[in-house]
């Protein structure tokens, strides 16, 4: 008896199934962002400072009125929409194209977020940039230890 190697040639799923394939990529559970193929998705970095948190979307080719930025229920939301229409007319043609751009992105802020105070945004150089304070906190006491007798 001899051994096969055997090659999945990187496939999520290593048998050709094309109605198992087709469930799996209508299932609205398979269509989050981490696993949608559709759209942009732009990269997020998310920093903590001593005094707020930092959070930077590139999103270049936008302008600062293409964002939506919103908190609801402890969740930070970021859209972003960009349209552009261009339409050319000569003599004896008409030519006209559109492009639409849209990426949606949420997450949940940290507990020590202060929601209630001013959130920082500014967009330079296609990186929208965020700033959320942190709660104001009182100078923890050490641990103390106590010894059962």
């Amino acid at each position: 008896m001899s051994l096969i190697k055997f090659n999945n040639k990187n496939r999520l799923f290593p048998w050709n199934n094309a109605s198992l394939k087709d469930f799996l990529s209508t299932d609205a559970f398979f269509n989050d962002d981490f696993l949608s193929e559709d759209g942009l998705m732009p990269a997020m970095n998310v920093k903590e400072h001593e005094n707020d948190f930092e959070i930077e979307f590139a999103a270049p080719g936008f302008s600062k009125e293409d964002f939506e930025v919103s908190i609801e229920d402890n969740v930070l939301h970021v859209v972003g929409e960009k349209k552009q229409e261009h339409e050319d007319k000569d003599n004896n043609y008409m030519r006209r194209e559109f492009n639409y751009t849209v990426f949606k992105r949420s997450m949940t802020l940290p507990q020590t977020a202060d929601l209630e105070a001013e959130v920082k945004a500014g967009y330079k150089k296609g990186i929208l940039n965020l700033r959320i304070g942190k709660l104001k906190t009182t100078k923890m006491t050490p641990k103390k230890v106590i010894e059962v007798m």
